[in-house]
């Protein structure tokens, strides 16, 4: 299969790239710079030229307190550059894998979110996510879409490297305690989606490491891994005033993917001692 890459530059982008690469796979890999998926005759002509089988949408407006006063720039690339990539992918008959956000969801279910769960978005990114969704629903019938949380990878736009960063400016840190989600590495996001491509997956799907956290027991997992013995104080999202609102339990079972495909997803503290003890952060 042949696949086109968007948001080359992103977590998920750079994991692509780099699985690709590495098996010399068929792809072509576009950065926001490279192709504005907002613009549907750029993403028209970018099909028309390398005719992919798979395109895989990684591009994304996540800054999520910016989206509350920038909801146009947000919906632009999360809803309509979705569907224009949908609309590009049904034209030339190419197979579509878009990444959704757990923050569809109000954090007010006293367990796991499932599938079956109706989003009901209270920030302007969650809810320009899900029109995304629903745009490529309306579309095409030959897509993936698959939701994650707390993604991080190579880079800097993570909680990993910002914690790090707090570390070096601040004596003691205050992390959110009542805020909770899973922790999902963009290397099992990766993995689990070319499994679920080659077992052909169709509809919308959870894909997150296995059990969830607060920010704050995060944190402590990510100094305890790092050896670094720095004061941690437990904060409550008030405490912070920030414009977007948070759901509090936004926490995904990943249960009906990892059945489907008979795979095994680690838990969120065993990938991330992984990624860790594997990388340079």
């Amino acid at each position: 299969m042949k696949f086109l890459i968007t948001g080359a530059k992103g977590q998920l982008g750079i994991e692509f790239v780099k699985l690709f690469t590495r098996f010399e796979a068929d792809f072509v890999a576009f950065s926001r710079e490279e192709l504005d998926v907002s613009k549907l005759e750029e993403v028209l002509a970018a099909m028309e030229e390398f005719k992919p089988d798979v395109v895989v949408n990684c591009a994304a407006y996540n800054l999520v307190d910016q989206a509350e006063t920038e909801s146009f720039e947000a919906f632009k690339v999360n809803a309509l550059g979705a569907r224009n990539i949908a609309f590009a992918c049904k034209k030339y008959g190419a197979f579509l894998v878009h990444y959704s956000t757990d923050y569809v969801f109000d954090g007010t279910k006293m367990g796991l979110y499932t599938e079956e769960d109706t989003p009901n978005p209270i920030n302007e990114y969650g809810k320009s996510k899900y029109f995304g969704e629903n745009l490529i629903k309306e579309v095409t019938d030959e897509y993936l879409i698959l939701r994650t949380s707390w993604v991080y990878g190579e880079g800097t736009q993570n909680f990993i490297y910002k914690v790090l960063t707090w570390v070096e400016k601040q004596d003691v840190l205050r992390i959110v305690c009542d805020e909770y989600s899973v922790p999902t590495s963009a290397f099992v996001i990766v993995e689990i989606t070319l499994k679920a491509l080659r077992e052909g997956l169709i509809g919308t799907y959870h894909l997150v490491n296995t059990g969830y956290a607060s920010r704050y027991e995060w944190a402590k997992e990510i100094l305890a891994l790092k050896g670094i013995p720095k004061f941690i104080y437990p904060a409550c999202q008030d405490d912070f005033n920030l414009p977007a609102k948070r759901p509090r339990f936004s926490a995904m079972s990943n249960e009906k993917i990892s059945t489907l495909l008979n795979a095994e997803i680690p838990h969120w503290k065993d990938e991330l001692k992984r990624f860790i003890l594997s990388s340079s952060v």
